[in-house]
């Protein structure tokens, strides 16, 4: 075996460790381990992607001594590794953006606490997409559900501190299903391996055997993710985790948490039940029907908000409503689409979250729009970064969005029985994001006579206005050159299988 294949198992211990090492040290210690963590993951992870895009195939790392069945397996292919190096860029990016928020947002006692939890969630994000055995997936779920509890609380006031329980009781419901389910499917299967429950499922498929307890087991896991992942109707727990967090986790908490969650449900559609056995169980027309609710509801709900953090949170309603939409449609080139929409809402939303601190940073620390006025012009960065993030969001040409909806409807145009639903929502959706996120971008650039508020030039935040313009070089990146993600994203799909 090729010293690459190590990596993903080395990433994932890396990033525990390193969690459990940071919470006896001091501050500026914890931060550079995280720092260092990050950096680590992103080139291991993307040494790995070269490797399997040149072998043009996925590997199984066999943990410890024992095979499968009984022993542990992490298996990587294009996919995996190409979402491990993102994901780890994403966090990166966000932790330095709002870096210089941490201070005034969590007591110094607690910094280094902030960066271990970081670690911790790291270490779960790559376990969830790299394990090939749904238990551990289970144990890693709780992990990142507990470091993104603490993620969410660690700023303490009223708003946090019930956002946080509100999570984690939504969550623990979520958990909860998904442990059901994977009972249910260890009782028929006999396995806790994805590949061989897939075996013993395909196997008993054909005579028509445990098709309930299947159905249950499958309906359980679904909804289980879904709660986690915010999916209309479970969401009523993200607004507040969002918007009264930190800048930094909520940009971590959006753009990567969710995202963990819908990428192990897509493996398990695809390597535990079979995605035939999924299309054929009818449960993906429920999550059509939640994913088109989601894309109207959670922008109705962004419109009416007047806090500027709130509207993007609700915004993350309407674009996990996408993906979810994306699954209910059953075919692969829906597939393809949801999972370039989860790089697309990945890098925006980061990106609209860390620009938004910008504006209300020099708006007097208000998030309210009548404040906001002429932000732009104040923090020209700032206003230049959440311009290309909603420019994004409503899906102009050249951004990432923009090839996001295109893929949506092509899919929904192979789809004749879910076509027009998808188009008329579809549509609907776009033109709401239009109205509340160009509403703010001429907010913060609508001139005022005289300000109260200083502006802030790009030599006074030097690593601020880097790090807002590496996330639009991403945004431009998935929009200029989506042709070969979605190479990546096929040829990764194909591997999965």
């Amino acid at each position: 075996m090729d010293i690459v294949c190590n990596f993903p198992a080395v990433s994932i211990l890396l990033c525990l460790f390193g969690g459990i090492i940071s919470s006896g040290l001091k501050q500026m210690a914890a931060r550079i381990i995280n720092a260092v963590l990050i950096l680590t993951v992103i080139v291991l992870s993307a040494t790995t992607f070269v490797y399997t895009l040149a072998t043009g195939s996925s590997f199984v790392y066999v943990m410890g001594r024992f095979p499968a069945p009984w022993g542990n397996e992490i298996r990587a292919g294009m996919l995996e590794t190409f979402m491990a190096t993102f994901f780890g860029i994403i966090m990166l990016l966000s932790l330095l953006g709002g870096e210089k928020k941490l201070h005034d947002e969590v007591e110094e006692d607690k910094i280094f606490l902030y960066y271990v939890l970081n670690d911790l969630l790291l270490s779960s994000l790559l376990a969830l997409v790299y394990t090939n055995d749904l238990f551990t997936a289970y144990v890693f779920i709780e992990i990142n559900t507990i470091a993104a509890c603490g993620l969410i609380m660690i700023r303490q006031n009223g708003r946090t501190i019930e956002a946080a329980v509100r999570y984690m009781i939504m969550s623990l419901l979520g958990s909860g299903m998904i442990l059901l389910s994977i009972c249910l499917l260890y009782d028929i299967t006999g396995h806790l391996l994805m590949s061989n429950i897939k075996e013993t499922i395909v196997s008993i498929s054909h005579y028509d055997t445990y098709y309930i307890p299947l159905t249950v087991a499958i309906a359980l896991i679904c909804v289980g993710l879904a709660i986690k992942s915010a999916l209309f109707p479970f969401h009523s727990w993200l607004p507040d985790a969002y918007g009264y967090s930190t800048v930094s986790s909520a940009a971590i908490l959006s753009s990567l948490v969710s995202k963990g969650y819908i990428f192990l449900l897509i493996k398990i559609f695809y390597r535990v039940i079979g995605i035939e056995i999924i299309r054929d169980s009818k449960i993906i027309n429920i999550l059509f029907i939640f994913g088109l609710a989601g894309m109207i509801f959670g922008s109705l709900s962004a419109m009416k908000e007047g806090d500027i953090r709130r509207m993007i949170a609700f915004s993350s309603v309407a674009q996990i409503g996408y993906i979810y939409m994306g699954f209910g449609l059953g075919t692969q080139v829906a597939m393809i689409a949801s999972i370039f929409h989860i790089l697309t809402h990945a890098a925006t939303k980061s990106l609209l979250f860390i620009s938004a601190i910008g504006l209300t940073e020099v708006s007097g620390g208000s998030r309210h729009f009548n404040e906001a006025t002429g932000s732009g012009y104040r923090n020209k960065i700032a206003g230049i970064g959440f311009t290309v993030g909603s420019l994004s969001m409503v899906g102009l040409p050249a951004f990432a969005g923009f090839i996001s909806k295109i893929l949506f409807a092509q899919a929904a145009l192979k789809n004749t029985h879910k076509m027009l639903p998808v188009l008329i929502v579809l549509g609907i959706s776009t033109i709401l994001n239009a109205i509340y996120f160009l509403k703010t971008v001429i907010r913060i650039y609508t001139p005022v006579e005289t300000s109260l508020y200083k502006p802030l030039t790009i030599k006074k935040q030097k690593l601020y206005s880097f790090v807002i313009a590496l996330f639009i070089i991403i945004n431009f990146f998935l929009g200029l050159m989506s042709t070969r993600v979605i190479d990546w994203i096929t040829m990764g799909l194909e591997m999965f299988s």
